[in-house]
C-alpha cells in the first residue's frame, strides 16, 4: 500500500512538473546560464538512438545504454547480455567515445550488472605562456587534454511495473600543463611552477520507470551527476547536475485490435530542470518497421543552438546499428554512430 501511494504521488508529481515546465519553455523565456557548471563532457550525448530521439529518454527501455540515461532502464532488458558501443563526431574537432555492457542474469531476478567507459579526446591544442618579447608570448608545448568517466551501475525490477537503478561514475579531466611565474627570488631571478591542470570527483546518478498498466505508458525520472564541488586552483565549481521527469508510450497500442503487423510508433517527452540553464522540453519520435527499421526523429527547445534531430537504425539477429545527423546551429552538425548487440 506504501509502494502504491509513493508511486501515485511520483505520477502527480510528474505531471505537475510537466506542467510548469512547459509553460516556462511555451512563454519564451529568455535563454540564460542560471550556474556554472564544469566537466561539460558528461552532458554530451554519444548514443546515436538517443540523439535521433532529441535525447528523450527517461522513460524508455535502453538496455547497457539506459547508464548514461536512465539506469533504470536496464532492468528489463532483454538477453542475458547487451554490449554497445558510440562514437560522437562533436564540434571543433573534439570525439567523444562511450562504451557500455550489461550482464542480466536468471531474466532479471537478481536485478542487472552493468559498466560504462566515456572517453573524450579534445585533439592537439598549442600552448603558450606570457613573456617579454613583442608578441607578448612564447609557445610551449603541444597538450592533448582529456577526460574520461568509467562507472559501474545496478538495476531491478521491484515489480512487474516499477524499476530502480543506481549508477557511480568515476570521473576525471586533464586540461594540459601551465607555467605560473611568481616573483623574483633574492638573487632576482624569476621563479616558474608547473601546474598540471587535473581533477576528479565522483558522481552519482539515480533512476525510476513506473510502469502504468494502461498500455505501455511509463513514467521515468532521473537525478543525474550529484556530487561533490571539484577546484582548479581557487576556483571551485560542480558538475552539471540535471533533474528529468519522462513519459513514454507505443501510439501503435491504439491499433492492436485491427493489427499493425509489428509495427511501433513510440513518443517520448522530457521535461528537463539543469543546474547551468533554463528548463527544456525534449520530444521523441521512433517508427520502428517489423522489429528491423527504424526512422527517428526529434526536438529539443528551448536552446540557441539544438532544435530538430535524425536518424535511423537497423536491428537483426541482436545486433543493432544507429546513426543520428543533429543539426548544431553555428556549429554546423554533428553525427554519432552506435553499434549493439545483445545476446
Amino acid at each position: 500500500m506504501f509502494v502504491m501511494k509513493s508511486i501515485r504521488r511520483l505520477i502527480i508529481l510528474g505531471v505537475v512538473h510537466f506542467s510548469i515546465f512547459g509553460t516556462a519553455v511555451v512563454s519564451g523565456q529568455e535563454y540564460q546560464k542560471i550556474a556554472q557548471t564544469g566537466f561539460q563532457f558528461l552532458s554530451v550525448v554519444s548514443d546515436a538512438r538517443a540523439a535521433a530521439l532529441g535525447e528523450a529518454l527517461t522513460a524508455v527501455d535502453m538496455r547497457s545504454s539506459a547508464l548514461f540515461f536512465n539506469p533504470a532502464g536496464m532492468a528489463r532488458m532483454p538477453g542475458a547480455f547487451d554490449v554497445t558501443f558510440s562514437q560522437n563526431s562533436w564540434i571543433a574537432d573534439i570525439t567523444h567515445n562511450t562504451f557500455s555492457a550489461a550482464f542480466n542474469p536468471a531474466n532479471g531476478r537478481y536485478g542487472a550488472i552493468g559498466v560504462s567507459l566515456q572517453f573524450v579526446d579534445y585533439g592537439e591544442i598549442q600552448g603558450t605562456m606570457n613573456w617579454g618579447n613583442r608578441q607578448g608570448y612564447i609557445k610551449t608545448e603541444i597538450m592533448t587534454p582529456s577526460a574520461f568517466a568509467v562507472g559501474i551501475g545496478y538495476a531491478k525490477a521491484l515489480s512487474d511495473r516499477f524499476t530502480v537503478g543506481g549508477h557511480i561514475r568515476s570521473t576525471h579531466q586533464y586540461l594540459g600543463r601551465n607555467v605560473i611565474i611568481a616573483a623574483a627570488d633574492e638573487e632576482g631571478v624569476d621563479t616558474r611552477d608547473i601546474h598540471k591542470n587535473i581533477a576528479s570527483t565522483l558522481a552519482f546518478d539515480f533512476g525510476t520507470i513506473f510502469n502504468t498498466n494502461y498500455k505501455s505508458l511509463a513514467f521515468g525520472m532521473t537525478v543525474k551527476n550529484f556530487s561533490r564541488e571539484i577546484t582548479y586552483e581557487e576556483e571551485s565549481f560542480q558538475l552539471p547536475l540535471i533533474f528529468n521527469l519522462g513519459i513514454s508510450m507505443d501510439l501503435f497500442d491504439y491499433t492492436r485490435d485491427i493489427g499493425n503487423f509489428g509495427n511501433s510508433l513510440m513518443l517520448s517527452v522530457d521535461a528537463t530542470h539543469p543546474r547551468s540553464h533554463p528548463e527544456q522540453i525534449k520530444i521523441g519520435l521512433d517508427y520502428t518497421v517489423l522489429q528491423f527499421l527504424s526512422l527517428r526523429g526529434g526536438y529539443i527547445a528551448n536552446n540557441d543552438e539544438d532544435g530538430i534531430t535524425f536518424g535511423f537504425g537497423i536491428s537483426q539477429f541482436g545486433l543493432a546499428i544507429d546513426y543520428a545527423y543533429t543539426p548544431f546551429g553555428v556549429w554546423d552538425s554533428v553525427q554519432r554512430m552506435t553499434a549493439r548487440f545483445t545476446f
